[in-house]
């Protein structure tokens, strides 16, 4: 898990349009499993800043976005919807044009561009204000991060690897989000 954290980091100061030369399975999948494991815990880190948020009366959790397009329906369809096809029309959107830029300088410009966009797109999910979007910054930060993180496997291994963790990871806070809510 640290060599992948490591070779993360390296590849954000430096992100260059080059495959993984390791195609094993074995080796993509626990790649997937550690890039989880990142935005998890990095995710679960900020948590606690928007509960503080939250708690001086900055920001109001209740009223998201997701919680409201969500709230009617039944688990399946918000699984199917906010777990599988939304994260499938983001990386179409998101990361499947980065390739298109071939020369290093202009890769390196849309691989940043294209993940800081994927992250502040995500402040729509809250209800939009002067001091939410003063906050940006902050409240996208797991998206911002995740951002990055889809869009390394998505130069290293592929389209569908990016696909695959972006699906997962939204099962992942969706279903904890359901959960939490019954």
């Amino acid at each position: 898990m640290k060599e992948t954290f490591y070779e993360f980091i390296n590849y954000l100061k430096n992100p260059i349009l080059e495959k993984d030369t390791n195609t094993t399975l074995n080796h993509r999948l626990k790649v997937l499993v550690h890039m989880f494991l990142f935005c998890a815990i990095f995710a679960s880190i900020i948590t606690p800043l928007f509960t503080l948020l939250e708690d001086l009366g900055w920001i109001d959790l209740d009223s998201h976005k997701v919680e409201e397009v969500f709230k009617d329906l039944p688990f399946y369809a918000v699984i199917l919807v906010g777990g599988i096809l939304i994260p499938f029309i983001e990386e179409l959107m998101f990361r499947a044009p980065i390739v298109l830029f071939k020369k290093p300088k202009s890769f390196k410009i849309a691989f940043y561009f294209f993940a800081i966009v994927f992250g502040l797109i995500h402040i729509t999910n809250f209800e939009i204000t002067s001091t939410v979007l003063l906050l940006t910054p902050i409240l996208v930060l797991p998206q911002l991060f995740a951002g990055f993180a889809l869009g390394f496997l998505r130069i290293r291994f592929g389209l569908r690897w990016s696909v695959f963790l972006h699906c997962i990871y939204n099962i992942f806070f969706l279903s904890i989000a359901l959960i939490f809510d019954s």
